[in-house]
């Protein structure tokens, strides 16, 4: 393992999507969701600790999530695991820890990830990651994984390249947030454009370099702690409220000349929706995916079902294509076409004289 080498995985989303399995206190990456025995979070450190040694492995959350993450992971030291005191999007929290690590090795090259994403082709993906490290060690690059699309899905980012001689990887030409369906079918016709994962790679003198250029108020602010020290979560505590609220891609690399990306077929999922995980979930004859003991159907196909209480028994007759979801404090039932609206459904639940306990 090279010791230059290291992990941030942000793990601080509270993936309302999946409500009522994700809630507040206990958000989707904490959670098994396929029924693998291992949660989202636990599956991206496994994946990752092949390539990097576990005290190079930093996770950032949301202070609300250090304990239950500390709980998941103890395998990480509890240093690596940090607390961001508001939700401020990816640039914030990119700069926090590229600061944090530079103060340890200011040689260090960094992979950058969500805590909750499925990825099949484990093997496909760990040698996309060690070309990353090598050509962010050797150039002044800021790095994407770009998942080469199998359908035109307007619920991803796509990411523009410009075809080169070498076939590993490409200069990126633009960056295009969740197109309508027209434009999502004339990426693919086009065959320059890949899913964007949210899967970054760069040195972190580039990205540090790149975010003076590109965000310096925000730099300075961050510039104003001194990093791995007992007085930095004071600190930190004072910046937040007053950072902006941008992502990495609007701030940074839709900005820069020196993106590059790496095509990749990793058998990839942002398992944003209950669609998504009805897509990558085993089945039973009648295409039902179960994950929950006890549960009986007839003349029911095509649903996705979970029951949290195992000792509770289900029947469920007559439903095609539906969502099933019970636990401790609510049960979800809807179309499988209507999972973009189950945010909607918490946002009524939260209008509600005391909806919060529902969340």
């Amino acid at each position: 393992m090279n010791n230059d080498n290291y992990c941030v995985i942000m793990a601080g989303g509270i993936g309302s999507r999946f409500w009522p399995m994700s809630t507040q206190k206990f958000p989707k990456q904490f959670h098994d969701i396929l029924g693998t025995g291992r949660t989202m979070i636990q599956q991206t450190y496994d994946r990752i600790s092949q390539l990097i040694p576990k005290e190079n492995i930093y996770i950032i959350t949301n202070q609300e999530y250090v304990e239950l993450t500390q709980q998941q992971l103890p395998e990480v030291p509890a240093s690596n695991i940090v607390g961001e005191p508001a939700m401020k999007n990816t640039s914030a929290c990119n700069l926090y820890m590229a600061k944090k690590i530079e103060a340890v090795n200011p040689n260090a090259n960094i992979i950058v990830m969500p805590a909750d994403h499925l990825i099949l082709k484990e093997r496909a993906f760990l040698e996309k990651v060690e070309l990353g490290f090598k050509l962010a060690s050797e150039n002044d690059y800021l790095i994407t994984l770009g998942i080469t699309p199998t359908r035109p899905d307007t619920g991803y980012g796509y990411i523009q390249f410009i075809q080169q001689n070498n076939e590993n990887y490409s200069k990126v030409k633009t960056f295009t947030e969740k197109p309508d369906l027209d434009i999502a079918k004339s990426f693919m016709e086009s065959g320059d454009f890949l899913w964007n994962a949210g899967i970054f790679l760069w040195s972190v003198k580039s990205i540090l370099k790149a975010f003076k250029k590109f965000l310096p108020e925000m730099t300075n602010q961050f510039n104003g702690c001194d990093y791995n020290v007992d007085g930095e979560k004071e600190c930190i505590g004072l910046i937040y409220p007053i950072v902006n609220k941008v992502s990495i891609d609007n701030g940074i690399l839709e900005k820069a000349n020196n993106v590059y990306v790496i095509p990749a077929n990793l058998g990839w999922s942002d398992l944003g929706t209950w669609t998504s995980v009805y897509a990558n979930a085993d089945k039973n004859d009648d295409n039902n995916a179960i994950s929950s003991k006890n549960v009986l159907t007839y003349n029911s196909k095509g649903n996705v079902i979970r029951i949290k209480n195992q000792n509770k028994a289900a029947v469920i007759d007559g439903l095609k294509n539906y969502i099933i979801v019970d636990t401790e404090k609510a049960l979800l039932i809807c179309p499988r076409d209507n999972d973009q609206l189950i945010k909607d459904y918490v946002l009524d639940l939260k209008n509600l004289k005391k909806g919060e306990r529902f969340m």
